[in-house]
Parts: C-alpha cells; sequence; structure tokens
C-alpha cells in the first residue's frame, strides 16, 4: 500500500505542475489561417485575439466571403489553442492523468 506522505507529495508535485501548465497556457498564441494565407489571426490563452491581418485583395471582394474567412481562421487559431492546451493539462496531470472524473469535479482531460 502507498505511504501517504509519499501520496501527498506526488499530488504537491501534480499541483505544481497544473499550476506551471497554466501559466504556459496563458502565455501561449497560436496563428489560426484561412483562404490559402489570405486571412490570419493570432489567439492568446484563453482565446483573447491579438492580432487580424487581412490581405488587401480581399478588401475589394464580398464582404460576405471576407467575414467567412475570419470565422475559418478563427476557427483554426481556436482548435489548435484546444489541442495545445489538452497537451499541456495532460502533461501537467502525470500519474493522475487517467483518473475518472468524480461528481462535482470539473473536467480536466
Amino acid at each position: 500500500m502507498m505511504d501517504i506522505n509519499s501520496l501527498m507529495k506526488q499530488a504537491q508535485a501534480v499541483q505544481q505542475k497544473f499550476s506551471e501548465a497554466q501559466n504556459k497556457m496563458s502565455a501561449t498564441v497560436v496563428t489560426g489561417t484561412s483562404g490559402a494565407g489570405l486571412v490570419n489571426l493570432d489567439l492568446k490563452g484563453a482565446g483573447e485575439l491579438l492580432s487580424l491581418k487581412i490581405d488587401p485583395t480581399l478588401l475589394s471582394e464580398d464582404p460576405e466571403i471576407l467575414s467567412d474567412l475570419i470565422v475559418a481562421a478563427h476557427a483554426d487559431a481556436r482548435r489548435k489553442l484546444d489541442e495545445v492546451n489538452a497537451n499541456l493539462m495532460k502533461e501537467a496531470a502525470g500519474p493522475f492523468g487517467g483518473m475518472p472524473n468524480f461528481p462535482g469535479m470539473p473536467k480536466i482531460f
């Protein structure tokens, strides 16, 4: 049977890793693209929009096309950000990563 002190040390180590992962997540920046690079945007942390770059040739096009490309670029960046964040949390969980989710506890993985 595992010694309680050892278990507490492991839990503290995982807590520290979660804190580090959250810091990395808040600093992470990803770029989403659409239209073969005509629209690019950067998202940070939990989804904060940092920048939006639109190729000037699109400005004379149909506004609906531009709108669709912006939405697509955002979806691309969001998917990338979610993937990076999920990997950081899995890495931080270490040996506790396979534990079941308990009622009332937030789902981490």
